[in-house]
């Protein structure tokens, strides 16, 4: 036998994990609004989101297709801008960015976070204001560092020394005197998945607090009367649920601020604290509230600030998911169904990890519902997967669905808003699909289906 392969068993992996069995809904038809879009419902058994029916959004779109509440969207932005009245709020475009999310961006009166020349320019097309975008980036290139600088955006945020003495050529070169913010990693567990945790010393992202990084940051663009520093910035992660790690961020970071205004006497008046907020993606999941968050925050830098000694900075935010992630919604259409006896049925859809990559990237959860009929047959443990030839191309690995589901039958996965679209893919040249934006019973598409021609174009 060989060293390196043994007989499979009878399944790749427990059916039930022991740590989190997944709980049989007493209802398989029911929509749970803290899950899916604030508009979301069922008319006839069919779900509607927006005022439409998914039937009626796939017979006109086609499938798999990404739906994108507007009012959900656009509400959340108000209840972020309200919440944290006094400060900023700016859309973390990396969720997911098109030029008509841009407009309803800029809209609702939100900046901006960009963290690539390409998003710069999604921005820049639809006319947003410059001063109110943010370039992110632990690696900006040259070129894209000269169009922020070009351009006037509002804060660039330095990420690494050679990035410092880049903006100073670039600001002489130019003529202008860019704002610039310090990414301080500031040694933060936070409680979330290795791939979207950033506070922590061992990875890409910022300066360390501890090694003394961060304070020569400040040092150095101090010393280029070019540059000037408007205040230091921290993200501690993603999916995070509660306000405890930014309190400790914020802390941190107060040291800091301390220490440059006994060094260089220059007080910093901004702080931006990042994003980073969970969604519930699950029963049982938390939604931690914009109010709680943005009440929570603000009394976390003010009592650091007046413990410091330190005027009150203005504190940004940067809620991405917190936005989109949760007015987005997945139509499939179910293909094969295959009964694997005595251990789960496979229900396979017309897409898979090209549109949504985070499950198989990550482990991410989500809740997904029969949505073109309602059903009463009793429920059957399922498997929701992909068309991908891979063994982990599933979009949901653990879910109950109706005994009757049917070839031809719509799926839909809620809470796929943020960061579907933006790491969609073409593997196996599957075509990324359409985005759809519905809104009082009208569906328009805002980002438009890929075809053959595009994979095929470009190509000797």
């Amino acid at each position: 036998m060989s060293r390196f392969a043994h007989p499979a068993g009878d399944r790749h992996a427990e059916v039930l994990p022991e740590d989190r069995p997944p709980h049989v809904p007493a209802d398989l038809n029911t929509l749970d609004p803290t899950i899916w879009p604030r508009t979301a419902g069922r008319v006839d058994g069919s779900v509607t989101i927006g005022g439409a029916d998914v039937r009626d959004l796939v017979a006109r779109h086609g499938s798999p297709l990404y739906v994108v509440d507007e009012e959900d969207f656009r509400s959340r932005c108000r209840d972020y801008r309200e919440a944290f009245a006094g400060g900023e709020v700016h859309y973390a475009g990396k969720a997911f960015l098109c030029r008509e999310v841009a407009r309803w961006i800029m809209q609702e009166g939100l900046g901006l976070d960009v963290c690539s020349a390409g998003e710069l320019a999604v921005a820049l097309s639809v006319g947003f204001p410059p001063e109110r975008i943010t370039m992110h980036g632990n690696n900006k290139s040259l070129a894209e560092l000269e169009k922020a600088v070009e351009v006037g955006v509002g804060h660039i945020v330095a990420d690494s020394f050679e990035e410092i003495a880049r903006l100073g050529f670039l600001a002489d070169k130019h003529g202008r005197r860019p704002q610039v913010m310090i990414r301080v990693t500031v040694g933060v567990e936070a409680h979330t998945h290795e791939f979207i945790a950033t506070a922590h010393d061992d990875q890409k992202f910022g300066f360390s607090l501890s090694s003394g990084a961060a304070a020569e940051a400040a040092r150095r663009i101090l010393a280029l009367p070019q540059l000037e520093l408007v205040g230091l910035h921290s993200h501690i992660g993603s999916q995070i649920t509660d306000t405890a790690g930014f309190e400790v961020a914020a802390r941190r970071l107060a040291t800091l601020l301390v220490q440059i205004k006994e060094e260089h006497g220059v007080v910093l008046p901004e702080l931006d604290l990042g994003g980073g907020y969970g969604i519930p993606y699950v029963e049982g999941d938390i939604a931690p509230d914009v109010k709680e968050i943005a009440d929570g925050l603000q009394e976390i830098v003010t009592k650091v600030a007046q413990t410091a000694g330190l005027p009150v900075p203005r504190l940004t935010v940067e809620p991405g998911r917190a936005i989109a992630g949760r007015a987005g919604v997945t139509l499939y259409e179910v293909g094969t169904i295959k009964d694997v006896e005595g251990l789960r049925t496979y229900v396979s859809v017309d897409g898979g990890m090209s549109d949504n990559i985070r499950t198989a990237l990550y482990g991410a959860e989500y809740t997904a519902r029969l949505a073109s009929r309602e059903s009463t047959a009793e429920p059957m443990l399922s498997r929701l997967v992909g068309k991908h030839c891979e063994s982990g191309d599933m979009i949901v690995r653990d879910l109950w669905l109706p005994g009757d589901l049917a070839t031809g039958d719509l799926i839909a996965v809620a809470g796929t808003g943020a960061y579907c679209r933006s790491l969609a893919n073409n593997y196996n040249y599957l075509p990324r699909p359409a985005v759809v934006a519905v809104r009082a019973g009208e569906s328009r598409v805002i980002v438009r289906r890929e075809t053959e021609d595009d994979l095929l174009r470009g190509q000797a």
